[in-house]
């Protein structure tokens, strides 16, 4: 059975770090980097939704891997999210994640063209050929990608050895313990939703990778720590909490990921610039949602740690 416990725990999707002229900065993003060491998560998954990957070029993600990994090596578990939306610049990030040293890759399907299953295990299988001595993750989010991980796609996909699971971001939990019965002991499952971790965690997820993570690490870190200690009323007290934040985050005009960031300026004084377009960036609006959210995240910290 292979041993995957690095993998196991709260894992915050990393956000994108830009300058104020909207370029990747290099010292912000070690910078973020720092901040989750100190907060003490497992790891961070790189270049995927909260990473804002699709509206970037291929010579930007690699700038954040490479600055990622000057901080991250040896400290954290490191998952690169190399999906283009072609083969040809995903198996380019794919080669340059394994001479970084990442841990793992990950990939969503290709968007926009409907595949059919054959095309995409082959997508995949390039990309994880490309990088044949790092470890492979499959990202279901069908809501975004337009396609869904199938029981059968996932039975040909584990033919590859390289593959060691699924980031699972559909919104039915039942589809955590669908893969977690596809693959028992050897394949770690991964919840995605950040309003059911408790619910994916009972399901059979081993770990998370939240795009809200970042901004409340600490609590998700006790919400963890209460579902491995067996107490789940307080357990889904905390993850209700939680949700309040996150119903917060996203009642605004602007994307969730410029409140994100702007949370981050409040409670931790960690700027780390604002969004890309076609992102809506922060609104007047939206400056008292953060407020709001970041208030809810204080309180919550004093109830529950």
């Amino acid at each position: 059975m292979r041993d995957l416990s690095k993998y196991e725990g709260v894992i915050p999707a990393f956000y994108a770090c830009y300058d104020e002229n909207g370029e990747v900065s290099p010292e912000r993003v070690k910078e973020l980097v720092r901040y989750y060491i100190d907060k003490g998560v497992r790891g961070i998954y790189v270049n995927g939704s909260s990473g804002e990957c699709i509206y970037q070029s291929v010579d930007d993600r690699k700038q954040i891997i490479e600055a990622v990994m000057e901080v991250a090596k040896g400290k954290l578990t490191v998952i690169n999210h190399v999906a283009c939306n072609n083969t040809k610049d995903s198996i380019e990030l794919a080669k340059h994640s394994e001479a970084v040293g990442v841990d793992a890759i990950a990939a969503i399907p290709p968007i926009y063209f409907k595949l059919p299953e054959y095309s995409i295990a082959t997508y995949w299988n390039s990309m994880s050929k490309a990088a044949p001595n790092t470890d492979f993750i499959i990202y279901n989010i069908p809501q975004l990608a337009g396609v869904a991980l199938t029981n059968n796609l996932y039975a040909e996909m584990r033919q590859n050895p390289r593959v060691i699971g699924v980031k699972n971001s559909s919104m039915p939990v039942q589809d955590i313990q669908m893969f977690v019965a596809a693959g028992g002991d050897d394949y770690i499952v991964f919840n995605g939703p950040d309003e059911q971790f408790l619910a994916g965690r009972v399901m059979g997820a081993k770990a998370g990778i939240g795009g809200t993570y970042g901004v409340m690490p600490d609590l998700f870190l006790k919400l963890d720590q209460l579902i491995k200690d067996g107490d789940l009323n307080k357990a889904k007290q905390l993850q209700y909490s939680i949700n309040e934040i996150i119903y917060k985050m996203v009642s605004g005009r602007a994307n969730m990921y410029a409140v994100a960031k702007e949370i981050l300026r409040l409670n931790e004084q960690l700027d780390i610039g604002s969004v890309r377009e076609p992102l809506e960036p922060l609104g007047e609006n939206d400056q008292q949602i953060a407020k709001e959210a970041a208030a809810l995240i204080n309180n919550a910290r004093k109830i529950f740690l």
